[in-house]
């Protein structure tokens, strides 16, 4: 049985940091796509990043160069460093293993596995 549990969101005031974590367990961690979406009240789920096999890796423009993904492949667990982060950062974080073809790397659809997610609030 497939399980992703994410742990480390939080409250946090505009300007800081924060890092989550994906745990996982039951797949081929080594051989999937592993993402990081968003989810706020009322609005669509966002792509956020995305980390390859290869560990080359994706962002949302919104996030670019403010969040770095990272994953260990010994310890099959996936991160998202998030710094100078915004209000309009908070959502519920969800972490996602698939394997998209590149072009599509930011379609939801294709994740073939979820976490519950994890909140992030933001205050300013």
């Amino acid at each position: 049985q497939v399980q992703l549990v994410e742990s480390g969101g939080g409250l946090v005031q505009a300007g800081g940091s924060l890092r989550v974590s994906c745990g996982t367990s039951g797949l081929n961690f080594r051989s999937y796509t592993m993402a990081w979406f968003r989810q706020a009240p009322g609005k669509d789920r966002e792509f956020v990043a995305a980390i390859r096999s290869n560990s080359y890796t994706y962002y949302a423009d919104s996030v670019k160069d403010r969040f770095t993904i990272s994953r260990d492949n010994t310890k099959s667990t996936v991160s998202l460093q998030m710094n100078s982060l915004k209000p309009e950062d908070t959502a519920v974080y969800l972490c996602a293993a698939g394997v998209p073809i590149l072009s599509a790397i930011r379609d939801s659809s294709l994740y073939r596995h979820w976490g519950q997610g994890t909140q992030v609030t933001v205050s300013s």
